[in-house]
């Protein structure tokens, strides 16, 4: 085991090198390695939400309609990805759905294939937040593309709070067992007021409008996206507990689902707003 400390760069490569496909090289494999990694995770998050985003606007201002939009931003991340989240949402929703102790949950969200509660609950995730962004996106397009950033980052900022200290891994191994565990606290706290204080930001700049927003507008703008990421942590913990109760803790997969979980959350709530 490695017990020199991790530098800065060695938490940016674990990020994303094992949250997106960009080449980057993760050099340390270790749990310190994994705790500045999970720190870090909210700026992998933040960099495909902007591309997502981008490629979402980009087709709107080439006369794509809104649904087109939609449908590519929530195809972007799924290829950086390589579907992984999409893939951990569907194991762990077969798992759950098994109605086994937590060996044989496990042991179903080990196998390649997919069941039915996979795909109906991916159906299900994928169509809802392609028409929450097709009626963001018929707004404005500062407002679908901002809204997929703060739900791409939000997202991630549920893996640094599931990897929080007293939450322990369902497996010995795997990418879970590694990260299970190793962020303080405190730490995850402030990555949350983090993202919830950018998230704010960037509303209030014009990110759910026209840019034309008064200063009223402009604050119930930014109370929105800070809620929004309230939101989208808050069902995220409700499926981490679930998950603690019937599988004892967290796997790769896992951190795959909560990430779709929060994603969803925070679309559903900005639409409403």
């Amino acid at each position: 085991m490695n017990d020199t400390p991790p530098r800065p760069t060695d938490g940016l490569r674990f990020a994303f090198g094992t949250l997106t496909v960009l080449p980057v090289p993760v050099r340390r494999w270790d749990r310190a390695a994994a705790r500045a990694g999970m720190l870090w995770a909210s700026a992998a998050g933040a960099v495909v939400g902007v591309a997502a985003g981008a490629v979402g606007a980009a087709l709107l201002g080439l006369g794509a309609g809104a649904l087109t939009a939609a449908v590519a931003t929530v195809a972007v991340p799924a290829v950086l990805t390589r579907g992984l989240h999409l893939d951990g949402l569907a194991d762990v929703a077969d798992g759950l759905g098994s109605g086994r102790d937590a060996e044989g949950a496990l042991a179903v969200m080990k196998q390649s294939d997919i069941g039915p509660f996979g795909v109906v609950t991916l159906l299900l995730v994928l169509l809802g937040q392609v028409a929450v962004l097709a009626e963001l996106y018929a707004r404005s397009w500062p407002t679908g593309a901002w809204a997929y950033v703060v739900a791409a980052t939000t997202a991630r900022a549920a893996l640094t709070l599931a990897a929080r200290r007293g939450v322990p891994g369902a497996r010995p191994e795997g990418l879970g067992a590694v990260v299970a565990g190793t962020v303080p606290r405190a730490r995850a706290g402030l990555v949350v007021a983090a993202v919830a204080v950018l998230a704010a930001g960037g509303g209030a700049l014009g990110g759910l409008g026209d840019g034309g927003a008064t200063t009223g507008t402009a604050l119930g703008a930014a109370s929105w996206c800070a809620a929004a990421v309230l939101v989208g942590l808050a069902a995220a913990e409700l499926l981490l507990r679930r998950c603690r109760r019937r599988l004892g803790g967290v796997t790769g997969d896992v951190f795959g689902a909560l990430a779709e979980c929060a994603a969803t959350a925070v679309l559903l709530t900005l639409a409403l707003g």
